[in-house]
């Protein structure tokens, strides 16, 4: 049998003459009957027709017991498919208002009014019922074809509908499993978009750091050369420098003792056109800014050569980070609490395996660098740790000026800086960049213009083995 075919019928009516009728119509035939049509066809070799499923038909004299029946099928997993229900049925309810209550329990019951008249008009009825597509109305007196007709049609709506409402049910399920897949493989394919994304630019970033520091081992290396020799050589004029104003201080010593005043006069006059006394007072001058561009030119160099030799074989140790941290606050102490207040908000993390002299120039550099964003009133400096799964990270957060949008793309490109001309060569990053990058790890940054700026550093615990 079609597991959706259903032929219950619940008769709800007063009088139990015409639970009798409906009985009389709907019920199947006795089993003598049916014996009896099966002898008589194998009798005379006439094919046996097929015999239509039987109803099945329970009986309720009052509207609240046909709702009890109701209710108590659905429980049961069996519910009617249809209702014939009386229109008067004192001293209880109504035909309407049982109809109400029955459909309240089971929307999908399928209902024939069965009455020879009514207290309200048909019109006030399907108004007040409002469900024409599911109520039809069979006047007393009827024939027994009407009522197996409608028992029939009835029956076969429900098992219509039910199966209708199985197939929807069965395609919404379908469609949400699609759609939940489709879904996941939107978010999938968007997460593999990103990753790319990220990935891509990792690989553009380590390409441009590759390039830019094959040429700037280079420029190192020919600059470095004749920097050595012209440190060499400053040293050596400054020392013959100062000899020279000791032999003219005592040239001058001897001049006041010489007896020809046109000597004597002479000497006065080109002492003053060369500007002798300026002249003392400005060369230490010169010589020590020369000095200190000298220098400045020897640190340019050394982060040149520091920046193409990030790969360099530099021993690898367990090291405590804090401790690195620590010690590279205590170098840059001067320059920062002169701006900002350090707060060190330290988590408990492991030691890691790294080449501590480069993460602590990461450090360095990033400190360094929040001190210089300050504005001119006093911030702070936090620097956070904690750990991330196999990983450790750590965050130097400022209260400085921010970085613009339209700079954050390019913090890490080589000599790009937005501090003043000679305040900074725009490799800090750079390196600290490709620092990062050895050690499997990566560097991230956010901020807002006038609230400051996070780089949030993230390194693993362990290296991975080549």
């Amino acid at each position: 049998m079609n597991p959706t075919q259903n032929r219950r019928i619940l008769l709800v009516d007063d009088m139990p003459t015409i639970h009798e009728d409906f009985r009389k119509i709907l019920l199947p035939p006795s089993a003598a009957k049916s014996a009896l049509d099966a002898a008589k066809a194998a009798l005379f070799d006439d094919e046996v027709k097929s015999v239509e499923a039987p109803f099945e038909l329970d009986s309720a004299y009052q509207g609240e017991e046909g709702l009890a029946k109701v209710q108590a099928s659905l429980a049961a997993g069996r519910p009617y498919a249809m209702a014939f229900v009386d229109m008067r049925m004192p001293p209880g309810w109504d035909g309407v208002e049982t109809i109400e209550h029955l459909w309240r329990a089971d929307p999908q019951l399928q209902v024939v009014i069965c009455t020879a008249y009514s207290d309200t008009s048909w019109e006030e009825v399907l108004t007040r019922l409002d469900a024409r597509d599911r109520l039809l109305i069979l006047k007393k007196p009827f024939d027994n074809i009407e009522v197996r007709q409608l028992a029939s049609a009835l029956t076969a709506k429900w098992q219509a509908t039910r199966q209708a409402d199985l197939q929807i049910d069965q395609l919404e399920a379908a469609v949400a499993e699609r759609t939940a897949k489709l879904v996941g493989a939107n978010e999938a394919l968007q997460a593999e978009i990103a990753e790319r994304k990220h990935r891509e630019s990792q690989l553009v970033q380590s390409e441009k750091l590759a390039s830019i520091g094959q040429l700037a081992a280079g420029v190192a290396h020919e600059i470095n050369n004749p920097i050595g020799f012209v440190c060499s050589n400053f040293g050596a004029l400054q020392g013959y420098l100062d000899n020279l104003f000791a032999l003219l201080d005592a040239y001058e010593r001897a001049a006041a003792q010489l007896n020809s005043p046109e000597t004597a006069s002479g000497l006065a006059r080109l002492r003053k056109d060369l500007q002798f006394d300026f002249l003392k007072e400005d060369v230490p001058g010169l010589m020590r800014e020369s000095k200190e561009g000298i220098e400045r030119v020897r640190a340019i160099v050394q982060d040149l050569r520091d920046f193409s030799q990030v790969d360099s074989a530099q021993a690898w140790q367990t090291v405590s980070l804090h401790a690195g941290i620590d010690s590279t606050l205590n170098i840059v102490a001067s320059e920062v609490r002169a701006v900002a207040d350090v707060v060190k908000a330290y988590g408990q993390i492991p030691e890691i395996e790294c080449q501590a002299s480069q993460i602590n120039q990461v450090v360095m550099n990033l400190v360094v660098n929040a001190a210089h964003a300050m504005g001119p009133q006093r911030g702070s400096i936090t620097l956070t740790t904690g750990t991330e799964g196999d990983s450790v990270w750590l965050e130097v957060a400022d209260t400085g000026s921010g970085i613009p949008p339209e700079n954050l793309s390019r913090l890490f490109d080589p000599f790009f800086t937005t501090k003043p001309v000679g305040k900074g060569t725009g490799l800090g990053l750079s390196l600290s960049y490709g620092i990062v990058q050895k050690h499997h790890g990566r560097i991230e940054v956010e901020s807002r213009v006038g609230e400051g700026t996070t780089f949030r550093v993230v390194l693993p615990v362990r290296q991975p083995k080549p």
